[in-house]
């Protein structure tokens, strides 16, 4: 398969991706790009000539990034008339789209330059229905947590907010942002645990204080989720008042050095990651497995281990909310399937 072919069907993923996860606006907008791209300009040219895995790296969502940047800041009025529900709009995307790039090139090639940041907050109540159930399940109630591809760190704040779940209630009523997914199953265990720490780490942090970055987060976020602009100020808000434990690492070095640490006795750590590992080399992310289950050897009683992860399987279109636990085996579970962004999770526990 050529490269061309390899992106070609990159983009045709991600289209899918979008419509079967509520963004239709965000579909049609890459579908409109990968239709109006040719090599004439130095934009088509660097997307259809990518040499890495179009897929993995997130390519189609790194130029939609930098198209819904120009939306937001009302640079382009017909492309704003795609983003807020124009029919006549939409019909005419590719066209739209390659004026846009004829005028505002230079400012969408930076967007090719580095993954997409998608920091969710919303993400947190499946985090959240893992540990309700890793409680249950006998683990000791402590957590010290450890999330690799942090981002801006939202959800490192998961100590912060306020869930209800499926009638479970975790987290202070009186909490800036709180979350009430739409459930469908049993409800997860009315367990209690707590917070030893919470720390995480990004190849490249993203830093909420900082106007600058704060927008280019936000042009990440689908359009059609509005509520989650509103969870973007709110958890900004709480970065001023208190930063996350944030670090600068690659993901496979940092869980590496985390791992070889001391662990308290009645504490469980547990590594948790959600919507990242795509963007994690192989090489990496066979580090960390490979470390993981070394470290599950080690496992006790008094210091287990645990790994939480919330990603999403290509085929089905699904993100997947599976765990794994030592000293009992460290075998997969999956616990269920949740939204992307928080709106809903299918439990199975």
């Amino acid at each position: 398969m050529s490269n061309q072919e390899r992106v070609r069907a990159a983009f045709s993923n991600q289209i899918e991706y979008c419509r079967s996860n509520g963004a239709p606006v965000t579909g049609r907008v890459v579908e409109a790009i990968i239709g109006a791209i040719d090599e004439t300009t130095t934009l088509g040219g660097r997307i259809l000539g990518w040499e890495g895995n179009p897929l993995a790296d997130a390519l189609p969502l790194r130029v939609a990034g930098g198209f819904h940047a120009l939306h937001l800041a009302g640079q382009h009025s017909e492309l704003s008339a795609i983003y807020n529900g124009d029919p006549s709009a939409a019909r005419r995307a590719e066209q739209i789209v390659a004026q846009t790039i004829a005028r505002d090139e230079a400012q969408l090639l930076p967007w090719l330059e580095s993954p997409p940041q998608t920091n969710e907050a919303g993400r947190s109540s499946s985090y959240i229905a893992g540990l309700l159930w890793l409680t249950a399940a006998g683990m000791p109630s402590r957590y010290e947590i450890l999330e690799i591809g942090s981002s801006a760190g939202l959800n490192l704040m998961i100590d912060r907010y306020h869930y209800e779940l499926s009638g479970v209630s975790v987290g202070a009523e009186n909490a800036a942002l709180s979350f009430e997914p739409e459930w469908e199953g049993p409800p997860p265990p009315d367990a209690r645990f707590a917070f030893d720490s919470i720390r995480g780490c990004d190849i490249a942090p993203v830093d909420l204080a900082d106007p600058t970055q704060a927008r280019r987060l936000t042009a990440y976020i689908w359009p059609e989720h509005t509520i989650r602009f509103d969870r973007m100020k709110k958890g900004i808000a709480l970065v001023e008042q208190k930063p996350p434990q944030l670090e600068a690492a690659n993901a496979d070095d940092w869980m590496l050095e985390q791992l070889s640490r001391p662990q308290q006795s009645g504490v469980t750590r547990i590594l948790v990651h959600s919507i990242v590992w795509q963007y994690i080399p192989k090489a990496g992310r066979e580090r960390i497995s490979q470390a993981m289950e070394e470290a599950g050897k080690r496992a006790t009683a008094e210091r287990p281990l645990a790994w939480l992860s919330l990603e999403a399987n290509r085929e089905t279109y699904r993100h997947e909310l599976i765990a794994r636990r030592w000293p009992d085996g460290g075998q997969p579970v999956k616990l269920g399937e949740a939204h992307a962004h928080g709106a809903w999770i299918k439990w199975l526990g």
